[in-house]
C-alpha cells in the first residue's frame, strides 16, 4: 500500500484546488455559484505500479441554503497524464514529492482499472490517512450473478452526463474475449441504496434479460450533515454493468420512424411487453403491498402542487384548471393497483433496442430531482406506463415542431400498440385504469410544462397541447372516468 506523508504541505490546498474546479463541472449542481467546500471524508485505491496517488474524496459544498454532498475521486501524478489536459483540476505543490498533477479520476485509466478492480472484489479501499492501512468503510460487493472476472484494457469517460460520471471500459476475460463494460461514478452522494443498483441488481438476479447484466458496485460510509450536525451514512458510490455498444436508443429509433412516417406499432407493442415483464419481474423480487387511502391522497396532493406550480408558470393553463381537478377527483375515487419498485423516470431515451435481445431497459434511478429516499419508496407501475405514453406524444410534438405537419396519428398508434403490449404481457390492461391513469399523463405533462418554461420556451407548447387533449377526452361520467 501507498506510503501516506501526513506531514506534508500542498500549494494550493486541495480544498482549493476543488472550488475552483466543482463549479464548472456538468455534474455540479448549483449552476454559477461558486463552491464552498467542506471535506467529510477520503479513501484511496493503490496503483500496483506505485507511481499514480488514487484518493476520493467526499465533500459537502455548503455554498446554498441546503448542504449538498459530492463525491469526487482524483489521482496525482508527477508528470501530466497524456491527452487529458481537459480533465486537469490544477496543479499543486507538495512539500515531499514536489509538483503535483492532479486529475479527475474518471478519466485517468489507472482508476478506471483498479475501480473495476475494487468492484469485483479483487482489491481492498486503502486509508487516506495511514499508510499500510486498509479503509474498512469502503468495500466492491460483486453482483451474485456475475462469474466472469474481467481485466481493464482500455477507458473512455462518456460525454453529456449531467449528474454522474460513466466511464466506458474496454476489458477482457481469462479467455481473453472482448467485454466492454460501463461503470458510473455517483456524483452527489445521498444516504442509503441507489436504485439504480438495487433494481438492476434484483433483475438480473432473477435471470432477466432486459437490463444489462451487472458486474457489481462499490458501497462506502461517510459522515453525512444534518440539521443536528455530521452523522454516519452509507449509501453506493459506483455502479458497473454490461455495456451495450453500437445499439440506439429508443429514442432515436421512434424519432426516426415517425420522420419517415413508418409504422411503429410491432416495436411499440415489443416495447409494452418488455416494460410489463419488467414489471413483473420487480413485483416478483421486491414483492408488492396494497395502496392505502392516505397514500392515494398524498400522490395527488402532490399532483395539485405540481398543477399550481405549471400555472404559475404559464398562466394560459388556467381556464383548464378545473378540468385538470376533475381528473384527480375521479382517480381519487378509482381502484389503485399495489405499490410496487419501479423504473421511475421512463421514458424512449431509457430504453435501448439490441439486435439479439430485443428492448433493454437502464437507468433505475428513478426522477433524479426527487431525493433518493422517495426513490426508493414502493411506486405506482401506472407511472412509468404514463412516463412512456408521454414519451411516444413527445416524439410525435418533435415531429410537428420541426416539420408542421400533424402526427396525432403515428402517437395514437404507437400509444395503443404499447398498452396492448402491456396489457397482453401483464394480463391487466392499463386501459381498465382510466381516471388513474390520466392522472399520471397529465402530472407528467404538466411537469413538462413547467421545464419547457424554464428551459426551452419554444417548446411549451408540446406538453400544453397533451394537458388541452387529455382534459379534452376525460370525462368523469364514472368514477373510474372516461377516456373513450
Amino acid at each position: 500500500m501507498a506510503e501516506i506523508h501526513t506531514g506534508a504541505t500542498l500549494t494550493p490546498s486541495k480544498r482549493e484546488l476543488l472550488e475552483e474546479w466543482m463549479g464548472s463541472q456538468r455534474w455540479y449542481a448549483a449552476k454559477g455559484r461558486h463552491p464552498r467546500t467542506r471535506r467529510l471524508y477520503s479513501w484511496r485505491l493503490d496503483d500496483p505500479a506505485g507511481e499514480v496517488g488514487i484518493e476520493t474524496m467526499v465533500v459537502v459544498d455548503e455554498s446554498g441554503d441546503e448542504p449538498v454532498v459530492y463525491q469526487v475521486p482524483l489521482t496525482y501524478r508527477g508528470e501530466p497524464l497524456a491527452s487529458a489536459d481537459h480533465a486537469l483540476v490544477g496543479t499543486m505543490e507538495h512539500s515531499v514529492l514536489g509538483k503535483r498533477w492532479v486529475y479527475d479520476a474518471p478519466h485517468d485509466p489507472v482508476y478506471a482499472r483498479q475501480l473495476l478492480e475494487l468492484v469485483q472484489g479483487r482489491v481492498r479501499a486503502a486509508s487516506s490517512s495511514a499508510s499500510d492501512a486498509v479503509d474498512e468503510s469502503v468495500s466492491g460487493v460483486p453482483q451474485a450473478s456475475w462469474t466472469r472476472p474481467v481485466r481493464v484494457a482500455s477507458s473512455r469517460v462518456l460525454t453529456g452526463e449531467q449528474s454522474n460520471t460513466s466511464v466506458i471500459l474496454d476489458t477482457t476475460d481469462d479467455d481473453g474475449h472482448h467485454v466492454p463494460l460501463i461503470v458510473k461514478v455517483f456524483r452527489m452522494l445521498s444516504p442509503g441504496e441507489n436504485p439504480d443498483v438495487v433494481l438492476q441488481g434484483a433483475l438480473v438476479d432473477a435471470g432477466s434479460r432486459r437490463v444489462p447484466a451487472v458486474v457489481g458496485s462499490v458501497a462506502g460510509g461517510w459522515p453525512h450533515p444534518t440539521p443536528e450536525g455530521d452523522r454516519p451514512a452509507t449509501g453506493h458510490l459506483a455502479f458497473a454493468q454490461e455495456f451495450l455498444p453500437g445499439v440506439e436508443d429508443a429514442w432515436r429509433v421512434a424519432l426516426r420512424a415517425a420522420e419517415e412516417g413508418a409504422d411503429f406499432t410491432e416495436p411499440a407493442r415489443a416495447l409494452g411487453a418488455a416494460t410489463a415483464e419488467v414489471h413483473h419481474a420487480l413485483a416478483d423480487a421486491l414483492g408488492t403491498t396494497p395502496t392505502s387511502a392516505e397514500q392515494v391522497e398524498a400522490i395527488l396532493a402532490g399532483m395539485r402542487v405540481r398543477l399550481d406550480a405549471a400555472v404559475d408558470a404559464v398562466p394560459d393553463l388556467e381556464p383548464v384548471r378545473a378540468a385538470v381537478e376533475s381528473v384527480l377527483a375521479a382517480a381519487a375515487d378509482a381502484d389503485w393497483p399495489d405499490l410496487q419498485r419501479i423504473h421511475g423516470d421512463y421514458h424512449l431515451g431509457q430504453v435501448l433496442r439490441s439486435p439479439e435481445r430485443g428492448w433493454v431497459l437502464l437507468d433505475f434511478e428513478g426522477e433524479p430531482l426527487r431525493p433518493l429516499d422517495e426513490r426508493s419508496l414502493p411506486d405506482q407501475w401506472v407511472r412509468d406506463v404514463a412516463g412512456m405514453l408521454r414519451s411516444f406524444d413527445y416524439v410525435g410534438g418533435t415531429r410537428e415542431q420541426v416539420v408542421g405537419h400533424s402526427a396525432r396519428a403515428w402517437v395514437t398508434a404507437a400509444q395503443e400498440a404499447f398498452l396492448d403490449g402491456y396489457a397482453a404481457e401483464a394480463g391487466e390492461d392499463p386501459r381498465t385504469r382510466e381516471a388513474v391513469l390520466a392522472a399520471f399523463e397529465l402530472d407528467k405533462a404538466l411537469y413538462e410544462v413547467v421545464y419547457e418554461a424554464r428551459n426551452r420556451p419554444g417548446w411549451v407548447g408540446i406538453p400544453l397541447g397533451a394537458v388541452r387533449r387529455l382534459t379534452d377526452r376525460f370525462s368523469p361520467a364514472t368514477s373510474q372516468g372516461d377516456l373513450s
